[in-house]
């Protein structure tokens, strides 16, 4: 398949002008197929030569301005239109398409449950194809008119309201000028719960399966989005640009959500099931608000190329924890921002893939290496900047600067210099130098603090490993001589880093100062030898959550850079975690000591220990839950305790009562989460999983009883698993993901080793066969992770110097194998 370049896609935007796309879906022809007929209206605005894409399985009839094109033209996703004169033109195409299993494209789905079958696309970047005809560029913005045939009882949603029309046909509203790949649509026998809000018709939907978990779940959606909306136009001059809200939450869906205008889609696991704590309501509150922040920047305004792709997700990243602190009941989201999605920015800024925040133009040469920038940078990294540019600018100058940005621009496209001049025109500050040095290097600096003393008072300076410039706070904190283990802030206080000279504070010097308090700038913090120390005593004593972080992640960061044996951070959780009150602090904090530590930078033989350790620390969580007090905290320390079991005889236990002793019930999450353990253990058989799957027969349950299977110690269950990963089509993309999660366990090392040089044999051919999302799937839960050797380096390396490795794969190899050669140092030291 040809990738659209960037030259291309502005020589095809000098050249054309596209006014609106007519499309029309037939989605009764069948389980593998449907039609789509495409009639695009655009003007050339001078004679000359261009394509159009398309991905069909048969193209039945081209025409353009009434004269038919040889269908045999298309030459893989392209179609040539040639000698186009100057002036209006109408481009007539006619395709069976296929449906899509691997959330790409137009999706089916068909649920276990009941039988009932759902579509909806996800066309983002190259997607659009798989659907209908189009000019595929972000700047060919144009008006949607879509109809689409759909089975009886069945609703269709689009991006504007739909109508039904009689013989299941429906029709959408006209759109507002959008990009092509923003087009969306969910058509199935939907479970629908609407409102209104600000003359706005408001809507949620999920799969009928799940209906009793969205009616339990809908008034605190339903408030989330009114009390976002409301803050974005108390925020923005601009006001909502589409004419409803539709949230659909859709089977197997590859991202978190996707901001489509008036039809936003999430992944279903967000329909919960089972019980879950007060974080994760937080985090689907984020998603939603991060998403309608989508509706402005991203939206309305539209990046020009996909070197710019930041400028959608920081500022919807920083829009919505800041909008959710301020709108809602969620107001501590900064510590689960700090703890969880920052630490994802600041790993993928420390491998061989790192790249600037807005990457210069050259470096997105093409579309297959836009695709490679939806990660931590984008995301984390770009969201921190846009904290700190706050923190140094006043939110004032900031969102003065936005509404200029969506007045110039709305409904149209924007660069990353017409940002900045954007926000310069709102400052007296120096912008573009600010932009230089946050958003064009790569790379995380580190501040260390320099503590002195002198007579009656106390002196900072910074040591910097880089060359941002910082606003950061600084937290002095003394223990509190009335209760042991305890902190109390003595002052905070906001410095420049690089500063010219020493701070100088009043006494003497506090048991423990910390840079960065407060999390507002993106930088790697160290601790001095005595707030270190004292840290290790007390951390569990600092009293805002905020600063907990900060040192956890101090903690997390010295681990990784070889400076803090991994044993000394499982110490420290063992002494703190069990007085730890944030819960966002309690899961990073136990996800890293179990998945990195325990997992990885411990050698093998140290890995009983490791686990035994959070075993007792877990133990020691579920007791201190007993009165009831905090089930999220108690959900959060079962689960955990589950995965660190060495042994199988509680968690066999609880699942034979269906309880854990003093709650919480083993509800569908929770059985399977037990009996994946129970498989890795070689605690449980084929007819256990079936029966399980009986009891659950969802979607999920699947899933579930995939996970187990591939996590068989059995040398059958592993060939099996690796010939439905590698050497079958039928796994879906969510199939594909929970078997590659069974398959690799650090206690099967023998078992598996063989699979190991395998792995890197046939995941490049499964990439070129499948596509991008299984790619990406292949490449970050398929990966042997858990060989952390020379060997497996070696192997590694060997793989990445082919050149025949489909992008999204290379890019998941070069991070994993710069992970492994990371933890071997990790080891080593």
């Amino acid at each position: 398949m040809s990738v659209l370049t960037r030259d291309e896609a502005q020589t095809r935007a000098r050249l054309l002008d596209v006014q609106r796309y007519e499309i029309e879906l037939d989605l009764t022809t069948g389980e593998e197929t449907f039609d789509s007929q495409t009639v695009i209206h655009f003007t050339a605005r001078a004679a000359g030569d261009t394509f159009v894409e398309v991905k069909p399985a048969t193209l039945r009839s081209v025409s353009l301005d009434g004269q038919p094109l040889d269908p045999a033209a298309l030459v893989e996703n392209r179609l040539a239109l040639t000698g186009l004169a100057e002036g209006p033109h109408e481009l007539r195409v006619e395709a069976e398409m296929t449906y899509s299993h691997t959330g790409e494209g137009l999706h089916r789905f068909t649920d276990p449950v009941d039988g009932e079958t759902y579509t909806y696309t996800q066309l983002f970047m190259e997607d659009v194809q798989r659907v209908f005809a189009a000019f595929d560029q972000p700047d060919l913005k144009a008006a949607f008119d879509l109809t689409v045939t759909a089975p009886e009882g069945w609703t269709v949603l689009a991006n504007g309201i739909t109508e039904r029309q009689g013989d299941g046909r429906w029709k959408a509203a006209t759109t507002p000028l959008l990009s092509t790949y923003f087009v969306a649509l969910a058509a199935g026998p939907w479970h629908s719960i609407t409102t209104e809000h600000a003359g706005l018709p408001f809507g949620l939907h999920c799969r009928r399966s799940l209906a009793p978990y969205l009616d339990a779940d809908a008034e605190e959606l339903f408030e989330i989005t009114r009390q976002c909306f409301d803050r974005y136009h108390e925020k923005f001059d601009e006001p909502y640009p589409f004419d409803s809200y539709d949230q659909a939450f859709v089977p197997e869906f590859n991202a978190g959500a996707m901001e489509n205008p008036g039809l936003v889609t999430f992944r279903d696991e967000f329909v919960y099931r089972s019980a879950v704590t007060d974080t994760e309501r937080q985090t689907r509150a984020m998603v939603v608000a991060h998403e309608m922040a989508h509706m402005w920047f991203g939206d309305l305004v539209t990046l020009r190329w996909w070197d710019d792709i930041w400028l959608n997700e920081s500022f919807a990243e920083y829009m919505g924890y800041q909008t959710l602190t301020e709108a809602t009941r969620f107001t501590d989201t900064w510590v689960d921002f700090g703890i969880v999605r920052k630490a994802w920015g600041y790993d993928a800024d420390q491998r061989p893939s790192t790249h600037p925040v807005a990457p210069d133009p050259d470096a997105v040469p093409d579309t297959a290496s836009a695709m490679l920038n939806f990660d931590g940078i984008s995301y984390a990294k770009g969201a921190s900047a846009l904290r700190q540019l706050v923190t140094w600018l006043g939110e004032k100058d900031f969102l003065a600067g936005i509404n200029t940005h969506f007045k110039r621009h709305k409904f149209g496209n924007a660069t990353l210099a017409d940002f900045i001049d954007n926000l310069a025109s709102a400052t007296d500050r120096d912008v573009h130098a600010w932009a230089e040095k946050w958003l064009r290097t790569t790379g995380v600096d580190t501040l260390t603090p320099v503590v002195g003393e002198n007579g009656g008072s106390w002196t900072l300076a910074v040591e910097q490993d880089g060359d941002r410039p910082h606003r950061i706070a600084v937290g002095a904190y003394d223990t509190d001589p009335a209760r042991p283990g305890q902190l109390v802030l003595r002052e905070r206080f906001e410095t420049d880093v690089p500063a010219t000279e020493p701070v100088t504070r009043a006494g003497a010097r506090p048991a423990l100062v910390l840079l960065n308090d407060g999390d507002l700038s993106y930088a790697k913090v160290r601790l001095d030898a005595e707030s270190w120390e004292t840290a290790l005593r007390s951390l569990s004593g600092l009293p805002d959550p905020l600063a907990r972080a900060v040192v956890w992640n101090s903690a997390r960061d010295m681990v990784r850079d070889g400076q803090l044996p991994p044993a000394a951070y499982l110490e420290a959780a063992r002494a703190h975690l069990p007085y730890e009150s944030d819960l966002a602090i309690v899961q990073g904090v136990l996800t890293f000591a179990t998945a990195q530590v325990a997992g990885r930078y411990l050698a093998a033989e140290a890995r009983p220990a490791a686990l035994a350790l959070l075993t007792e620390l877990t133990r020691d969580l579920i007791r201190r839950t007993e009165d009831g007090d905090n089930p999220g905290l108690r959900l959060t320390a079962v689960r955990h305790f589950v995965d660190c079991a060495a042994q199988p005889h509680t968690i066999q236990e609880w699942l034979a009562d269906g309880s854990v002793p003093g709650g919480p019930e083993l509800d569908p999450e929770l059985r399977w989460r037990v009996l994946y353990r129970l498989a890795v253990l070689g605690a449980t058989t084929e007819a256990e999983i079936a029966a399980e799957l009986a009891r659950d027969p969802s979607a999920t349950g699947e899933e579930g009883a995939a996970r187990c299977r591939a996590a068989l110690p059995d040398t059958a269950a592993k060939a099996a698993a690796w010939s439905a990963m590698f050497e079958g089509e039928a796994l879906s993309n969510y199939l594909f993901t929970a078997t590659a999660q069974g398959f690799w366990q650090p206690e099967q090392a023998d078992l598996v080793r063989e699979y190991v040089a395998r792995y890197y044999v046939d995941a490049v051919p499964l990439a070129a066969r499948r596509g991008p999302a299984i790619a990406e799937a292949a490449g970050r839960y398929a990966f042997p992770d858990f060989a952390v050797d020379a060997e497996a380096v070696a192997l590694g390396e060997a793989c990445l110097s082919r050149d025949d490795l489909l992008p999204a794969l290379r890019r998941k190899l070069t991070d994993q194998v710069d992970d492994l050669r990371r933890a071997l140092a990790v080891r080593d030291a």
